[in-house]
């Protein structure tokens, strides 16, 4: 029972536990990321949430891309009981298990940017738990993205039991 344990802990620490201690590139440099892309309440993919979570969250796969530099964008939809929406337009990097929210939209109906957008953990306190849920349900595939296509990531949204 015990090597049980620590053989699953061992795993999540491997796929996101340990991004704090990967080792920077110093070469890797981000793209700069474009304007907020449209999106659309109507073509979301949900997200599954922990029961705490009150908020319902889902992910336009149209706005889904990745860079070069294998960074996964998305514009990520948060709805709550009274059907308010708000917005995070977002990048994962799952090489480093990294986060960075670039603009926010509220329900007023604007995109409003981040000042200085910081890469944060995905296990740190401040990024919500979304973040994680989407890199966890197909956005990556331990440190990389699955198949290095958008057509992957949305196939394992669509088919979280195949992943």
């Amino acid at each position: 029972m015990k090597l049980k344990r620590l053989f699953w802990l061992g795993l999540a620490w491997l796929a996101f536990g340990a991004g704090a201690q990967v080792v920077a590139d110093p070469d890797w440099k981000e793209s700069e990321a474009p304007p907020p892309p449209a999106f659309n309440t109507k073509q979301l993919i949900a997200i599954d949430m922990p029961r705490y979570v009150t908020l319902k969250f889902g992910v336009d796969p149209a706005t889904l891309t990745i860079t070069p530099e294998g960074i996964v964008r998305y514009v990520m939809v948060a709805t709550n009981a009274s059907d308010s929406v708000n917005a995070m337009y977002e990048g994962i990097r799952c090489a480093s298990g990294e986060v960075k929210t670039y603009a926010r939209y509220s329900p007023s109906g604007h995109w409003s940017a981040v000042k200085d957008p910081q890469w944060q953990g995905l296990n740190d306190n401040l990024p919500s738990p979304h973040a994680m849920a989407l890199a966890r349900q197909g956005a990556c595939q331990g440190r990389s993205t699955p198949g290095n296509s958008v057509a992957d990531i949305v196939r394992a949204l669509k088919n979280p039991v195949a992943h």
